[in-house]
């Protein structure tokens, strides 16, 4: 019957064109696939009782349009993105209640602003662990979850749910390839080089680059995202001229923003 559901969830998914989806058992988070863990109250079934999983989607940012940042276009795409994470995922709970299985969606962001960052730079939910666990890719030098489809250049949201759906398999391969490209090219040093998570960002530093670009209407940064070789969608988009790139992005950055 689970299996049943999870499959009717898969086509609700893909008729949404999703391309991203994974489930995880809450009980994943009890045991951790590494050390230092969250706490217990970031735990799904600590937030909401009776959780027995914990649904993933992700939706992929387009790769010349991160090639620009930081820019106004990265910045839209990016707003763009997480209003249907927000709504999609509000569906797929939506679904599952009419199915008679206790669900809620999860806010993409769990923050007001940049400036409560600045104060307490930790959201309520992990939807990058959350993927992590329900098989969907793997940490890298970056603190970002690469997907072998899109690299870190994907955004998740999540549906913490009563149903018993069968979970995915993890990813037991490391997708990072170690080139230290996110740690040379962050702009206010904010990546130590070493893996996560005994490697961390310095979220103080990233959080204060952002509120800079926000008040240009260019936040979020994401250049250790742009620069990161792992992904299909590279080969997808093919091998561009690095000086056409470059002409294209001072372009775009030219207009629409401080």
């Amino acid at each position: 019957m689970s299996g049943d559901l999870k499959a009717a969830l898969i086509e609700r998914c893909r008729a949404m064109e999703i391309p991203l989806v994974g489930v995880a058992d809450v009980r994943r988070w009890e045991e951790p696939p590494f050390q230092p863990w969250m706490p217990e109250a970031f735990f799904p079934q600590a937030i909401v009782p009776g959780a027995r999983s914990v649904i993933v989607i992700g939706l992929p940012i387009h790769l010349p349009v991160i090639e620009t940042t930081p820019s106004i276009w990265y910045h839209e795409l990016y707003r763009t993105v997480n209003t249907l994470l927000d709504q999609y995922t509000y569906r797929i709970a939506e679904f599952l209640n009419e199915e008679g299985h206790p669900s809620v969606s999860v806010p993409r962001d769990g923050y007001g602003g940049i400036d409560v960052l600045l104060e307490r730079p930790i959201a309520f939910f992990s939807h990058r662990h959350a993927a992590l666990l329900a098989g969907l890719g793997t940490f890298g030098v970056n603190n970002m979850l690469l997907t072998r489809k899109y690299g870190p250049r994907v955004r998740f949201g999540s549906v913490i749910t009563a149903a018993a759906l069968p979970p995915d398999p993890l990813i037991e391969e490391d997708l990072c390839t170690r080139c230290m490209a996110c740690v040379r090219m962050c702009p206010v040093h904010a990546l130590g080089g070493e893996d996560y998570p005994a490697g961390l960002t310095d979220k103080r530093a990233c959080a204060e680059n952002s509120a800079g670009l926000s008040k240009r209407s260019l936040s979020p940064c994401g250049i250790c995202v742009k620069v990161c070789p792992v992904g299909e969608d590279i080969d997808l988009y093919g091998k561009r001229d690095a000086g056409a790139l470059e002409r294209a992005a001072g372009h775009v950055r030219s207009y629409g923003s401080r």
